[in-house]
């Protein structure tokens, strides 16, 4: 069963606020909560954490569109 994009969007908010304002984690953290076949949940993951208010997607520090951004991301509170 495919999760919806409010546990999804749950899923993050519970890691984030778990890593605290100075960490970060990877969208494939939540994927892996929520699925064992989590691959194919990565664009949704996305799709929820660019949407997410208290979510954001950063590259090497800095923030990131996660629609438009190429290569890995990570994930933290805003």
């Amino acid at each position: 069963m495919t999760p919806s994009d409010e546990v999804i969007a749950s899923t993050l908010l519970d890691l984030a606020l778990r890593r605290g304002r100075a960490k970060s984690f990877c969208p494939s953290e939540a994927a892996r909560a929520l699925s064992p076949d989590w691959r194919p949940l990565m664009p949704r993951i996305r799709q929820v954490a660019a949407s997410h208010p208290d979510v954001q997607a950063v590259q090497k520090g800095q923030p990131v569109d996660p629609l438009t951004a190429r290569g890995p991301i990570r994930l933290r509170l805003r």
